[in-house]
């Protein structure tokens, strides 16, 4: 589903015009794709912040009054104060398919005493430009020691199609290693140290 956004096409460039733009509380951003020339275009910058908070968004932008949709491509942020600077926009039509990175979520609890190590943060898979899911969702809910959940056994959202590699590991369920910091055998020394510390001090 597309965010409508309106955008306003921009006549000056450069790092001067791009800092006034931000000043103002918009983002400078182009829009390519499509064989077509690229549209230096800003976009207003709290409503489109709060769309950027899911990853892979679609926007629908009005510029000057003709619709175009675009997908989020590229954020590019200040380091410092996380300020967006620049966006890249690629365009997309309605029914078209890309290929798209998507956060693996994962829900549920395994057995007692086993633990979850998460190998793959992101699948790619291909999707309709405009009903890309926001989350790929993993159940471990009770399974057991020694599970593997592979890309192949994610399950994904009716159209779309994974690109990842299938044997490519998601999931492993293996024992809980609990680190024994062996407090108590921290704390003998102590003694030893004050006593180094007496000696000294008498």
């Amino acid at each position: 589903m597309a965010d409508q956004i309106k955008a306003e096409v921009r006549e000056s460039f450069g790092k001067g015009a791009a800092r006034k733009l931000r000043a103002a509380g918009k983002i400078p951003a182009v829009l390519y794709g499509h064989g077509s020339e690229p549209q230096h275009v800003s976009l207003p910058g709290h409503e489109v912040s709060l769309i950027l908070r899911r990853s892979n968004a679609v926007l629908e932008l009005d510029i000057a009054g003709t619709t175009q949709l675009a997908l989020v491509k590229d954020v590019q942020k200040d380091p410092v104060r996380q300020i967006i600077e620049h966006l890249d926009l690629v365009l997309i039509r309605s029914g078209e398919r890309v290929q798209v990175e998507i956060a693996v979520h994962v829900e549920g609890e395994p057995q007692a005493g086993l633990t979850v190590a998460q190998d793959a943060a992101t699948l790619t898979i291909e999707a309709e430009a405009t009903h890309i899911p926001e989350r790929l969702t993993v159940s471990v809910e009770g399974l057991g020691e020694g599970t593997h959940i592979t890309a192949a056994e994610v399950t994904l959202p009716q159209g779309s199609v994974l690109v990842s590699a299938p044997e490519t590991l998601v999931i492993a369920i293996g024992a809980s290693q609990e680190q024994d910091l062996g407090e108590s055998a921290e704390a003998a020394p102590e003694p030893a140290a004050d006593a180094d510390t007496a000696a000294d001090n008498g």
